[in-house]
């Protein structure tokens, strides 16, 4: 196994946990709009992340043959968070706009720390 699939894995792993917790929050508090918010947003990031490492994987294939990849999706991604917006947009009652848009953010938070704490503890 390499080792960007190892981080891939481990960025999954503290997504769906991070998931669980806006679960938790979403049946045990008052807060509904926020934590669906976060959720839809969770969610939608993770299928850009998903979709993110199979664009790198692709380009580090074509890289090895020697032959040119495509780009690496940023606009899929931009699409997805688009939808997601939108949802929250048409959904007021359900998504919180700011919950669906920090929900987006949170596989690239993660990413951030993970490696932060990488280069601080080598």
């Amino acid at each position: 196994m390499t080792e960007y699939t190892q981080s891939f894995r481990r960025y999954m792993q503290f997504t769906l946990y991070l998931l669980a917790i806006f679960v938790m929050g979403w049946g045990i508090t008052s807060y509904k709009a926020i934590f669906l918010g976060l959720i839809l947003g969770t969610i939608l990031s993770i299928y850009n992340l998903f979709n993110m490492f199979r664009k790198v994987d692709r380009l580090g294939e074509a890289t090895v043959k020697g032959t040119k990849a495509r780009s690496l999706g940023l606009l899929t991604r931009q699409a997805v968070a688009g939808l997601a917006v939108l949802i929250a947009l048409r959904y007021p009652e359900y998504f919180n706009l700011l919950g669906v848009v920090s929900g987006l953010m949170t596989t690239y938070l993660i990413i951030l720390i993970d490696s932060i704490s990488k280069i601080r503890f080598k």
